[in-house]
């Protein structure tokens, strides 16, 4: 498995003491340009205890491997300001599990706007364990300038790698969660019920049917039910039961077996959100949802300009992105897909918008993590693909593929085994490419 190496570089530890809770940052992007250790927010979390005990949640993800555990390199969560919230994401070492925390119960200044990695370490968990009560805490998103200067050695650097298959995972969640639906709503005492009633240890599917107004374990999919593989995986939500509000549940539409789905608690003053893969041993990579919008000619210079435009917002309007950049709707959720895929914008699925950030990673790590489009352009340039009307031939060393290029089958093992569940397979990437090309060539 190829991967590349983050480095992390942190002025100092983060700590919690006497109220002040001070998260060291490593790297990112702000509006102000690239910092070694950016400054995002300094003041008050008013609801303290919720707010500890997500951002605990957040960082067990991200030292978590639900499939197959055993130890590993930690990934620190992320974290981005955009002016009226903060946005702490992370994503589970297996692949298959994403979590944010979105808090907006914030009181202080926002010195910029911005996304860079966090350090959570052992010391500060077991501190945030113990936050409760009603007392406001203090919060700084980057070093004071002052304490910086007198850290004399505090540095803490660490490399980590990052898989392939990480990387285009956690841009795979956010085109799969903009497919989602709210399927169920809940308020608290209703959550609590439901969530507590879930078998803790199953490892198969289990389905959340709507009834009425409250959620039922079904026996299997049916219309409206939402569906979990592997119940553990959505355990974080637990310690935050005491303060839950309420519990919305998303899904794609349809009632097929092994879909993805999302869970989100409403917290006083913040939202925590796990989207979990079809299956614990399936993660987000290998989904194939954001390849049809790559594929496109356009899509890469669609991208630049799009990019240009963002600035850090908390909801990202495609209206008014297509009337800025002067193209279609259809156009600037593709160069969003492929945006995606650098990073640099994720998904709300309670506001229904995308939102800016910019995972601070390099750039050219994440350029080449789709082998599938970039098997099917090879095929195109070597004149593989032969077009015959909505149908193809496809010639590989493996033998002649047919292709129906508007309903995207194949001849192939990939969608004999998938049936066009994972996206795409590279022979019909190939036959829609070629027939685009086809199309926009001048008679």
């Amino acid at each position: 498995m190829t991967q590349a190496v983050q480095a992390y570089s942190y002025a100092g530890a983060s700590t919690l003491a006497d109220g002040r809770l001070g998260l060291s940052t490593s790297g990112g992007t702000a509006l102000s340009g690239p910092h070694t250790h950016p400054r995002f927010f300094s003041g008050l979390l008013t609801q303290a205890a919720p707010a500890a005990a997500g951002l605990l949640a957040v960082a067990d993800v991200a030292l978590a491997r639900y499939h197959q555990p055993r130890p590993g390199w930690t990934r620190d969560p992320v974290v981005t300001c955009d002016g009226d919230r903060l946005r702490f994401e992370s994503f589970s070492a297996c692949g298959g599990v994403y979590a944010r925390l979105d808090v907006t119960a914030l009181d202080g200044e926002v010195l910029d706007r911005g996304t860079t990695n966090v350090n959570v370490n052992g010391p500060l968990r077991e501190s945030l364990r113990r936050v409760g009560g009603r007392d406001p805490l203090h919060l700084g998103v980057g070093p004071d300038e002052l304490t910086v200067t007198t850290l004399d050695g505090a540095v803490v650097e660490k490399k980590v790698p990052l898989p392939t298959r990480w990387l285009r995972g956690f841009a795979e969640v956010q085109v799969i969660a903009a497919g989602f639906d709210l399927r169920a709503e809940l308020n608290g005492p209703q959550a609590v019920r439901f969530l507590r009633s879930l078998p803790r240890r199953a490892r198969g599917a289990v389905w959340a049917a709507p009834a009425g107004r409250d959620l039922r374990l079904a026996a299997g999919p049916g219309r409206g039910a939402v569906c979990l593989s592997g119940t553990g995986r959505i355990v974080t939500l637990i310690p935050l039961l005491r303060f839950a509000k309420a519990l919305r549940v998303y899904g794609p539409a349809g009632d097929s077996e092994h879909q993805a789905s999302a869970w989100e608690l409403e917290l006083p003053g913040m939202r925590y959100t796990l989207a979990v893969s079809p299956q614990p041993w399936r993660g987000f990579s290998g989904e194939g949802q954001v390849l049809e919008d790559l594929a496109t000619d356009e899509a890469a210079g669609d991208a630049d300009l799009i990019g240009m435009l963002l600035n850090f917002e908390p909801a990202v309007e495609i209206g008014l992105l297509a009337d800025r950049s002067g193209l279609p709707p259809a156009r600037v959720r593709a160069a969003l897909t492929q945006l995606g895929t650098a990073g640099r914008v994720g998904y709300d699925l309670h506001d229904a918008s995308h939102f800016h950030r910019e995972l601070p990673y390099d750039r050219d790590q994440v350029a080449e993590l789709n082998p599938r489009l970039t098997a099917a352009r090879a095929l195109v340039e070597s004149g593989a693909v032969r077009l015959e009307g909505d149908h193809a031939e496809v010639t590989t060393p493996g033998g002649v593929r047919r292709v129906a290029v508007g309903p995207g089958s194949c001849t192939c093992e990939w969608w004999f085994d998938h049936r066009g569940s994972r996206g795409p397979c590279k022979h019909v990437l190939a036959a829609r490419i070629a027939a685009r090309a086809t199309a926009e060539t001048p008679v």
